[in-house]
């Protein structure tokens, strides 16, 4: 296994902790209450408690850092630098499906940067992860963004689509793990309008770390955040493409 920072280490063990939690409950799904929070944001007891667990965790390691996290805002501590950025569930509606394709996402923002990302799809047992200079990996193997420079035969991840375009494309329903194929190859590239940043953090250096392209994000945006990242080979003709959306 590559060395990992002590950070990366906490990361880890506080997503598989809360692992624990969410495949019990995306196995008892018809128990799940559901609380309606607005007209399309449904959120579960799995969410609540999953956060918990991770905040939890992170806190016993680190008690100073701050948090961002989908449920609970904003949270200042002592060290303002360090923020961890937290979506304890990211894919709810496919978790309230019953549809296995949902992850875990947690980053560390220093400095106004993200120094360390992780996104774990506790279902399929499949964690992404990277560091600063340090490469992305998946499941302890080194990953890189694709190499294919024929974007006919590439295949691109998407939230909404306005318009028409003859690019093969996937919609989700996981923004989180749409970016961790791009960084693994999976998918060529990926884009996204009115993110939020818990959604798309630990993918921004997933990307990065794996030799991919993202856009610059202003990260002291919470929400309302674009995304476009791919592979260097095939940025230009996606770029092209994408405005034409």
């Amino acid at each position: 296994m590559n060395s990992i920072s002590a950070n990366l280490n906490v990361m880890i063990k506080a997503s598989e902790k809360a692992s624990k939690i969410l495949i019990r409950d995306f196995g008892e799904l018809e128990k799940l209450q559901v609380s309606k929070k607005g007209p399309r944001d449904f959120v579960t007891n799995a969410d609540i408690k999953v956060e918990k667990i991770i905040i939890n965790e992170l806190k016993k390691a680190r008690p100073n850092y701050s948090i961002i996290s989908e449920e609970n805002g904003i949270e200042k501590n002592k060290d303002k630098n360090n923020f961890w950025i937290i979506d304890p569930i990211d894919g709810t509606i496919n978790f309230l499906h019953g549809i296995p394709h949902f992850a875990i996402s947690i980053a560390l923002k220093s400095n106004n940067e993200i120094v360390c990302g992780l996104i774990f799809d506790p279902i399929k047992d499949e964690m992404f992860y990277a560091e600063k200079n340090n490469g992305a990996f998946y499941n302890n193997q080194r990953i890189r963004v694709s190499k294919k420079d024929n974007i006919n035969e590439c295949l691109f991840g998407v939230g909404k689509i306005n318009g028409g375009t003859n690019l093969t494309l996937r919609r989700s329903g996981c923004a989180a793990l749409d970016m961790a194929y791009v960084a693994s190859g999976r998918y060529d590239g990926y884009y996204q309008n009115n993110l939020n940043l818990w959604d798309i953090a630990a993918g921004i250096i997933l990307i990065k770390e794996a030799g991919g392209i993202v856009n610059e994000i202003d990260l002291r945006n919470l929400k309302n955040i674009k995304v476009l990242a791919s592979s260097t080979e095939i940025h230009a003709k996606f770029v092209a493409k994408i405005d034409n959306f």
